[in-house]
């Protein structure tokens, strides 16, 4: 029975999902057009929340916790796991006010109504993982752009999905070159629960319905005085408490 409800519900979200990505693609598009990229990100904005809260379609818990004040007077860099694509949007919508911008495989930047346009019109770091130079080129670019105007940058250090929860070592690189780029940023870890129980297959259908989800920032930490190493270690130690503590 839970399975035939998971179905029904799935059908549900699919639905809006797909509306949604058609509707705010021809949003974006307009925005951009006609008042620019901070009109855009708006429309951004509310795609976001339209795909995180449309989650409540399939009976899921939605939850945003922020364990230490953020500030907003200089540039961030949000090092989280990652369990599904279902992270992205909730990021895009509880941390809307950092303007977060990603580290994202370049395959996305075409082919996907809404999300590969605001990736472009963002300035994502859109990185070939087969090409480790223009990765690096890409990567220095997005930091030198949050130091400029104290944005944010989002990283998924595992490099990969993990839907089982289990996080994968966290890879230095991308947050070195972060780090170098941008040095007055804040590293502050993201941890994300649940979004893997709700997809655990890889594919999009069914979801799980009823799945508790969660993003929690936690207390940034200052990489002044400290390796890259010591930094990327210090956040996926305090993510993984995270995910132990719930």
């Amino acid at each position: 029975m839970k399975r035939i409800l998971d179905y029904l519900l799935s059908i549900i979200y699919m639905v809006h999902f797909g509306a949604t990505l058609a509707l705010f693609h021809v949003y974006q598009v307009i925005a951009f057009t006609l008042f620019g990229r901070k009109a855009q990100k708006i429309a951004a904005d509310h795609l976001n929340f339209s795909l995180t809260y449309g989650l409540l379609w399939t009976g899921a818990s939605i939850r945003f916790l922020q364990r230490a004040p953020i500030p907003t007077d200089r540039p961030l860099i949000f090092v989280a796991n990652h369990q599904s694509t279902y992270d992205i949007p909730g990021i895009g919508w509880f941390l809307r006010k950092y303007t977060p911008i990603y580290v994202s495989k370049i395959e996305l930047a075409k082919g996907i109504p809404s999300v590969s346009y605001n990736l472009r019109k963002s300035e994502a770091a859109l990185i070939n993982r087969k090409d480790g130079k223009q990765a690096v080129t890409e990567i220095a670019r997005l930091a030198r752009h949050i130091q400029a105007h104290n944005y944010s940058a989002v990283i998924f250090p595992e490099g990969t999905r993990t839907q089982s929860g289990i996080m994968k070592p966290f890879a230095v690189g991308g947050i070195s070159t972060l780090l170098k780029r941008a040095p007055g940023a804040l590293v502050v870890p993201l941890a994300i629960q649940g979004t893997g129980a709700l997809n655990p297959t890889r594919g999009i259908f069914p979801l799980v319905s009823f799945s508790r989800l969660s993003w929690t920032t936690l207390e940034g930490i200052e990489p002044a005085g400290r390796t890259a190493e010591e930094v990327t270690n210090l956040a996926q130690n305090a993510i993984q408490a995270e995910l132990d503590r719930v």
